[in-house]
């Protein structure tokens, strides 16, 4: 069988632990026997990422910048304990923080349905997209314990000297303050990220904050949210179909438990942490989770939501079999495919990616799934694979497809 070409290279992030291990089997298995694939390889295992004193993190986003379209493994986040154990020179920062910042871009994530993997909210019949704006708020806070009496204050001081005071609260004894912030560049950003994917998407976009509380702050976002969508998109969202809707953070919520779904929900920083485990958790897993990353110029990474599976990889090491669940891995990869072959007008690539999604749902559906799957599903006789088996039971699937 002849290879899919492929015209411009994918940026290729590799990661850690064991889904660096998942990653090399995913392409062995599934990619490399059918697409001719150009990507350019970045090695962003943090073994490297301290060789190159996290250069290698900037270089790949900078890459992806330049192609369009990146697809990434899961990567570690250092903390005290991963020091040690990989001597780092420092305490690199997140890769998926540093990629954020430097394409602008905003985090969108939608569970993967199968038949027999049920959601726990019975209302919910098509899968919820949680969009969510990765700057600001309470993860570039700055925080302060108060160990005596006396006043906190909120103080700006503009370039040309003059200070404009806020009282935040006159404290009689010991407590703590926090101060957060945000930018209106960034909230441009996330907003037309939002209403793109919408429209890319053909799906209806809420908007959700607690303005009513945060008169400033909240209403800011809301205020530039209808204000974009006024000037330049309710002329497109109506020739679509489709619908922007702004409620109370609180509403939406109860709104989401009543809904069927088939939207997306943006939602500020806290919140789409939150809630993107919420609605990944109660749809079944967040190992059934697709992550993509759109910057409001157009530019997309691909990866799987959750993290490097730590526990696995040791189990691997001492050379157990292992059930990993590697679904959101391979949408990671067929999600870029798809992106770069409607970027440059390869429908044979974008076919391949639809069917390879197509051919792993099957095999789920024909009862042949991972443990962490087996555990949840309705399915009357699962047969449980380990982490090898059920990849290649897809590529059986992807074959007589």
């Amino acid at each position: 069988m002849q290879k899919i070409k492929m015209t411009t290279p994918l940026v290729e992030m590799d990661g850690d632990e064991m889904t660096r291990i998942l990653w090399q089997i995913i392409k062995d298995e599934l990619l490399l026997p059918f697409v001719d694939l150009k990507t350019e390889y970045y090695d962003l295992g943090l073994a490297h990422r301290n060789e190159t004193n996290d250069q290698v993190t900037v270089d790949s986003a900078e890459a992806t910048k330049k192609y369009g379209v990146a697809v990434k493994c899961a990567t570690i986040t250092p903390n005290a304990a991963r020091m040690d154990e990989y001597d780092l020179k420092e305490m690199w920062k997140s890769p998926n923080g540093t990629i954020r910042a430097i394409l602008d871009g905003t985090v969108f994530r939608a569970p993967i349905t199968v038949k027999g993997i049920d959601p726990y909210v019975r209302t919910w019949k098509k899968p919820i997209t949680i969009a969510r704006h990765a700057y600001g708020d309470v993860y570039k806070a700055s925080e302060m314990k108060i160990s005596q009496a006396g006043k906190c204050e909120l103080v700006f001081t503009s370039e040309d000297g003059t200070e404009n005071r806020e009282l935040i609260h006159e404290f009689k004894g010991p407590g703590v303050v926090q101060g957060q912030h945000n930018l209106e560049s960034s909230i441009e950003s996330f907003a037309r990220s939002c209403f793109n994917f919408a429209l890319d998407t053909k799906q209806d976009l809420w908007f959700a904050s607690k303005d009513t509380i945060s008169k400033k702050y909240d209403h800011t976002f809301k205020d530039i949210f209808q204000d974009i969508y006024d000037k330049e998109y309710d002329e497109k969202f109506k020739a679509a179909g489709i619908e922007y809707f702004y409620t109370l953070i609180d509403d939406a919520v109860a709104r989401v438990m009543k809904s069927e779904g088939g939207y997306i929900w943006a939602c500020k920083n806290y919140d789409g942490d939150v809630m993107s485990d919420m609605v990944a958790t109660a749809f079944g897993s967040l190992a059934m989770m697709t992550s993509v990353l759109v910057s409001p110029k157009g530019v997309y990474e691909y990866e799987a939501a959750h993290g490097t599976v730590q526990r696995h990889y040791y189990n691997h090491l001492k050379g157990e079999k292992t059930s990993t669940n590697s679904v959101a891995t391979i949408f990671a990869w067929t999600g870029a495919l798809k992106k770069r072959g409607e970027f440059d007008g390869l429908d044979d690539l974008v076919s391949f990616a639809e069917r390879l999604e197509k051919a792993t749902i099957e095999t789920i559906e024909s009862g042949k799934m991972t443990k962490d799957l087996a555990l949840i599903t309705s399915h009357e006789k699962p047969e449980v694979l380990n982490s090898e088996e059920f990849i290649i039971a897809i590529r059986k699937t992807l074959e007589t497809l």
